[in-house]
């Protein structure tokens, strides 16, 4: 089987649940509550990028009810944004977010905040008896720039025509499971000036497309232990800023474990550096699969630490 035949397999975010992942299941913050105004779910025109040519997709976005047009909202990207079709009225999104949205929001857990919720690119078949080319891995496993600009240059500038997003990194949050975990963690180290809050869950820091130089790299962040590596003051700027990045991780001891690498130890030596080189993060590691059943399940508690008021700066 080719490395291009193996990826949907090796990647999907949501894999068949395991008997460990039962344990996993959703709370009252996951779901409607009764007195608590729902959000709007708009779901958009089909996606044409120009960064990733070709290529096209659906997205959708959250609007909180709270949502004031004269004050920029925060706001959350989310890879794998929807398996639902545009017209379905009970879109949740990944880990029920919409609903913890609702919820939360309402409560003063967390900023008014605009949920965009995108699904990965596919380059559309020319013949009707083969499927869409999928442009997944090249977006989320690619350790560079390119998604970061995706959003910065595309995506957000179009919900900014109807909505007033805010340009404060330390409002601006984006989420993904599995390989949309590493892309996550991915856009906020490329553009810290722009992203400083990630949750990866099931994060596939591997050697899919280079991902396992990442808790080395984060290592170097450690001023006092960097050497000559940033020995300008751009670099050092770079590096400070990177530090100021939020970071949470979720992953379970019986997840993958193949020829690309063994995820558990992947996002252990991820935690383990984010702690040497003092970041501020927050690491779930439990009993799960490659599956988003345990991530799904503390959601809610995961957007209290991450938005909770800034202490480090």
């Amino acid at each position: 089987m080719t490395l291009r035949a193996l990826f949907p397999l090796v990647l999907a975010t949501a894999a068949m649940a395991a008997p460990q992942d039962d344990q996993y299941v959703l709370g009252p913050d996951s779901l409607p509550k009764a007195g608590v105004p729902h959000g709007r779910v708009i779901a958009m025109d089909p996606w044409h990028s120009k960064i990733y040519d070709g290529t096209v997709r659906d997205w959708w976005i959250y609007v909180p009810a709270q949502f004031d047009a004269s004050k920029p909202a925060a706001v959350m990207v989310f890879q794998d944004g929807g398996k639902a079709k545009p017209e379905d009225k009970n879109f949740a999104g990944p880990n029920n977010a919409v609903f913890v949205f609702d919820n939360l929001i309402h409560d003063h857990q967390m900023p008014v905040t605009i949920g965009i919720f995108i699904s990965p690119g596919v380059f559309p078949a020319t013949d009707p008896n083969t499927q869409p080319r999928r442009n997944r891995s090249v977006e989320y496993d690619t350790p560079n720039d390119t998604y970061a600009r995706f959003l910065l240059e595309e995506i957000l500038p179009e919900v900014g025509k109807n909505y007033q997003l805010t340009d404060d990194p330390g409002q601006r949050a984006i989420c993904g499971g599995s390989s949309g975990g590493i892309c996550a963690f991915t856009v906020a180290w490329e553009r810290p000036d722009a992203f400083r809050k990630v949750v990866s869950h099931i994060g596939s820091f591997t050697n899919i497309r280079g991902g396992y130089g990442y808790p080395p790299a984060i290592r170097k962040t450690k001023l006092e232990n960097a050497g000559d590596t940033y020995n300008t003051p751009e670099l050092k700027k770079l590096l400070e800023s990177r530090r100021k990045i939020r970071v949470f991780l979720q992953d379970g001891r019986n997840d993958l474990d193949n020829q690309f690498g063994n995820w558990p130890l992947a996002n252990q030596e991820m935690a383990a550096a984010l702690k040497f080189a003092g970041w501020d993060y927050d690491f779930k590691f439990g009993e799960g699969t490659h599956n988003p059943k345990h991530g799904a399940s503390i959601f809610p508690d995961t957007m209290r630490w991450l938005w909770r008021a800034d202490d480090k700066k």
